[in-house]
């Protein structure tokens, strides 16, 4: 899961936005600022110009082992958008006639309710914890539809307002971290749920104003708890 706000990507000014949701994957590359190296290369790996210069690798190697042959093989271009395609549509990608069958759609309800009643839940405690009493903040999650490949989603908060994606803090991003994937619904299974489904980006919106007031003294009580323990 890549978290995106200011303070995770390398490019911020990628995160400009006019309209809510903000979507990324196919128009933009945002850059991790931080995490494992092996989300840097699950980034790269969303680029289709590295994943069709990796499919055509065993021409290069067949130039290199067949000299003789490599002018020819360097000017067979149909085998090589065969290949490129055979890679992208049926090796990375499931097939169309395949995806409705990933997943029954009574579990593709529930997972989305269950993805809903998180997401609320979050949005509701940041609402709280930054006292907004109105406007909309949307949970916008989206994923790469790229199934033989570890799942990349991005997961941002954006504001009505403005719009703008939202400058989460240590701790918001700590609780999206925890708490927005864990069985029965983990990111693999929101990767095959969307895949099912037909839909890489799920946003839920959630009005500010609807927050209650149980929920402000908690992230009340919660600010001075950590006042508290920090002095």
């Amino acid at each position: 899961m890549f978290i995106v706000t200011r303070d995770t990507v390398l490019n911020p000014s990628a995160l400009e936005t006019r309209n809510v949701p903000r979507r990324f994957l196919g128009r933009v590359t945002l850059w991790p600022a931080r995490g494992r190296p092996g989300l840097w290369l699950r980034v790269v790996l969303e680029v289709e110009l590295w994943r069709y210069l990796l499919a055509l690798v065993p021409f290069g190697v067949a130039a290199v082992i067949f000299p003789d042959y490599a002018i020819a093989i360097a000017q067979a271009p149909l085998p090589m958008l065969i290949l490129v395609y055979f890679v992208e549509s049926r090796l990375l990608r499931v097939p169309k006639a395949q995806r409705a069958g990933l997943m029954p759609r009574a579990d593709v309800d529930r997972g989305l309710d269950l993805l809903r009643a998180r997401s609320v839940q979050m949005l509701t405690r940041i609402a709280a914890a930054r006292g907004l009493t109105q406007g909309r903040l949307h949970l916008v999650i989206e994923q790469s539809d790229l199934w033989r490949a570890p799942p990349l989603t991005y997961v941002s908060v954006q504001a009505e307002d403005g719009p703008e994606i939202l400058r989460l803090t240590t701790d918001e991003r700590e609780m999206l971290a925890q708490g927005l994937f864990q069985p029965p619904l983990t990111e693999t299974d929101l990767l095959r749920l969307n895949i099912a489904d037909g839909t890489h980006l799920r946003d839920i919106a959630h009005d500010c104003g609807r927050v209650s007031a149980h929920a402000r003294l908690a992230a009340l009580m919660g600010q001075r708890k950590d006042m508290a323990e920090g002095g």
